[in-house]
């Protein structure tokens, strides 16, 4: 059973004309994580930012970057985002020629290392690649553009995710987190963890919520009660 959360805002909502700013304004109003979504117009329709953003957001925070690859083929830029200041970086199988050997070389640079399913993407992808996991990412739409609406089928894969993990760490396996993308809002992050996850990324919901002074404290503390309504409930 998860015992903590974390919020991950995805700058692909953000001003990027003021993207620094916008960096640090969700981690003072309590972000976990800060989600980078990197599109190449191949693997997914969309062209969006490459490592010398992430390079320039890093020292504007002091939490985890959480780049997240929707790129084909992908090794490439493995390390040049690890040396961007990359923390966690996750990719796609269906965009790797070799899964296990891309994930062993996002930990040879030093970054945590995930796998990300698409809506139809089958949890068997995960079966032989556990000790190399730090985290599994969901998607919840189908990915390339943000903005979409929750696609509820992914609360069962969630579920299902959720009880390999819970029993690998009974067996005395280490943390993986169970992260959420796409369609999370403040209205559905209950039951999306109440199904299991425990890493909620939030885009639109969040930088569409700005207050008039560009903060965004009320939109973050309300997704943190209804994550602590959860534990809850949990318990």
């Amino acid at each position: 059973m998860t015992t903590s959360h974390r919020i991950a805002p995805s700058i692909l909502s953000a001003d990027f004309a003021r993207l620094g700013e916008e960096v640090e304004r969700v981690v003072a109003a309590g972000a976990d994580v800060i989600h980078f979504d990197v599109m190449d117009n191949h693997y997914v329709p969309n062209l969006t930012i490459g490592p010398l953003v992430c390079e320039a957001i890093r020292p504007r925070v002091d939490v985890p970057v959480d780049v997240h690859l929707m790129v084909k083929p992908v090794d490439a830029l493995v390390p040049m985002f690890a040396k961007a200041g990359a923390d966690i970086i996750s990719f796609h199988p269906e965009a790797s020629e070799h899964v296990d050997r891309t994930l062993a070389l996002i930990k040879d640079n030093g970054c945590k290392a995930g796998l990300v399913l698409n809506p139809a993407t089958p949890l068997s992808w995960l079966d032989h690649v556990w000790a190399k996991l730090d985290l599994i990412l969901v998607m919840s739409v189908n990915p390339g553009f943000g903005g979409q609406a929750f696609i509820p089928e992914a609360l069962n894969k969630l579920s299902a995710i959720r009880k390999r993990i819970d029993a690998h760490k009974r067996a005395g396996g280490h943390d993986i987190w169970l992260e959420v993308d796409g369609g999370v809002k403040v209205d559905n992050i209950r039951k999306i963890a109440e199904a299991g996850a425990d890493t909620f990324v939030a885009g639109s919901a969040i930088f569409s919520a700005r207050e008039p002074d560009g903060t965004y404290g009320k939109v973050i503390g309300a997704l943190r009660r209804e994550l602590e309504a959860a534990t809850m409930a949990r318990a």
